[in-house]
């Protein structure tokens, strides 16, 4: 819009000047009081046709004459600036709302962050960091532009309606982050996610203790509680200060250019490396990985485990080390080379 605001400080500045010579060319012509001089200059310029305050002589005739072209080509300016203002406006936002509405409908297995404060400002940087699609909904416009601005996909719109979730793909979505304010409001966001799409997986902020057994029950499968979450780290950076740099270490490592990271890497069954042990893998023979975990496919988790342990198709990895390794070894997972 700078190029709006350009004009419209133009003409703003064309009206100021246009008053400012009136009243000058009326106290010097007619002797007028400046105020009777200003009050002249703006009827001529606006034509409203109210009478002369007192007849005006010849040269005041032909002063009146010009500042009456002058102003009303001023305003006529001024009206068209400000109808082309409107337009740009509406047009903007209409074609904007249609290009936001395609980029949604082109994704799947994306993630929805419903609410933009401070818990889901900071799901949306995770995620847009790990390069995930994913769109954020918030009723407060502003917090919308803030997305917009740091290059993230946002609509203005209720959460907790069932059309917004349509609209906003929930059918074709991997999951859901329930970021808004209140619990009753991330419990009745629960229900009608899990409605629409039972198999979506959903993570949720709670507020107060009792409302976490409601919300598993609404059937959200993760809960966190950002105050005890805090309190929690807190504590750990004191009790076990070398525990809580490592766990920040691994959390932080990316922001402080060291490229490390922890990441679940899914086992498909038509992978080559299905059915076989850790050691036929070789994995750090050929990528700088650790595996801490296997999530098998029964849902038990086994830490640490040994060289012999068997990984099959649909189990989890949960590996340590370097982004691009890790990303090769996910492709392999996958059955691609």
């Amino acid at each position: 819009m700078p190029g709006l605001t350009r004009r419209l400080i133009f003409i703003g500045t064309a009206i100021v000047l246009t008053l400012t010579v009136g009243t000058i060319g009326f106290v010097i012509i007619e002797n007028f009081s400046v105020f009777n001089a200003f009050y002249m200059s703006l009827i001529t310029i606006t034509t409203v046709g109210y009478a002369e305050i007192q007849p005006l002589s010849e040269a005041g005739r032909v002063f009146n004459s010009l500042l009456l072209l002058f102003g009303v080509a001023t305003m006529v300016s001024m009206l068209g600036v400000m109808t082309q203002t409107i337009i740009e406006i509406e047009l903007g936002e209409f074609f904007g709302k249609r290009r936001v509405k395609r980029m949604i409908d082109k994704l799947k297995d994306h993630y929805i962050i419903c609410g933009f404060g401070r818990v889901g400002r900071g799901a949306a940087e995770e995620l847009q960091r790990t390069g995930s699609p994913f769109v954020v909904v918030d009723s407060d416009s502003e917090r919308i532009e803030q997305a917009v601005k740091r290059g993230m996909l946002g609509i203005t719109a209720d959460a907790k309606s069932d059309e917004t979730l349509r609209e906003l793909g929930i059918e074709r979505a991997r999951g859901l982050i329930g970021a808004l304010e209140g619990d009753a409001d991330n419990l009745f966001l629960i229900l009608s996610a899990k409605e629409l799409n039972p198999e979506l997986t959903v993570s949720s902020r709670v507020n107060e203790e009792e409302s976490e057994s409601k919300l598993r029950r609404a059937g959200a499968d993760a809960i966190f509680r950002p105050y005890n979450i805090t309190g929690y780290r807190l504590a750990q950076a004191i009790l076990r200060p070398y525990v809580f740099e490592f766990l920040d270490f691994t959390s932080s490592t990316v922001d402080m250019g060291l490229n490390i990271g922890i990441e679940q890497i899914p086992v498909d069954k038509s992978s080559p490396l299905a059915a076989h042990s850790l050691r036929d893998m070789e994995l750090r023979r050929h990528l700088d990985v650790i595996v801490l975990a296997v999530r098998k496919a029964d849902g038990s988790m086994r830490f640490n485990p040994p060289a012999d342990a068997v990984i099959d198709g649909g189990d989890n990895l949960v590996v340590m080390g370097n982004l691009q390794d890790m990303q090769k070894l996910a492709m392999q997972m996958k059955g691609q080379p």
